[in-house]
């Protein structure tokens, strides 16, 4: 079976973003570009740590290759909902980050989960790298969303990715747990409607 790689070097727009009321929430990365537009489903918690991660890389890539980083940009932002059709094209399994040093740009790779494989695997600082392939690639024939973004696109990703992730049910005060808009039972109050 042959595996598509949806390349946007760079795109037109490139955002998190959900479908579905709180608590219901899939959330997706899409890209659009040169009449394209791809729609991949994640998990809330690899969008939180897709933004986490690449800050830390834009932070790494300052660090070491003297990088101009933008300032963290308003948080107006692009708060525009997904474009439509949002047809998955696939559920992702692993993100990869690099910083491309001859570029200056961010690459995102977000590739298929396998048959069985379904972890988030981000690089950590120690893998900024100037654009070299690694030895222990995930399986080729598995379908990826390819992303190019300059410093400044990452920073307005960051930014609107925080801020899907933030704009679910407010978290339970005593518990953590989400809140729905007829309350929770909540644990610390021994199975008590909050």
């Amino acid at each position: 079976m042959t595996h598509q790689v949806h390349a946007f070097e760079p795109p037109e727009r490139f955002v998190a973003g959900t479908v579905g009321p709180p608590g219901e929430r899939t959330f997706f990365l899409q890209a659009r570009g040169g009449g394209r537009l791809v729609s991949v489903a994640l998990e809330k918690v690899q969008v939180s740590l897709l933004a986490e991660k690449l800050e830390e890389l834009l932070t790494e890539a300052q660090r070491r290759f003297g990088v101009d980083l933008p300032e963290v940009p308003p948080a107006v932002g692009d708060n525009e909902p997904l474009d439509t059709p949002v047809d998955e094209e696939f559920r992702v399994g692993t993100l990869g980050l690099a910083f491309d040093v001859d570029t200056a740009t961010v690459v995102i790779e977000a590739i298929a989960a396998g048959e069985v494989e379904a972890e988030v695997e981000l690089g950590d600082e120690d893998e900024v790298d100037d654009d070299d392939e690694d030895d222990d690639e995930p399986d080729e024939d598995l379908d990826r969303l390819r992303v190019r973004l300059t410093p400044q696109a990452t920073r307005q990703f960051i930014e609107r990715a925080r801020r899907v992730v933030n704009a679910g049910r407010p978290p339970c005060p005593l518990c953590g747990q989400p809140l729905d808009p007829a309350g929770h039972l909540c644990p610390r109050h021994n199975g008590y409607h909050r």
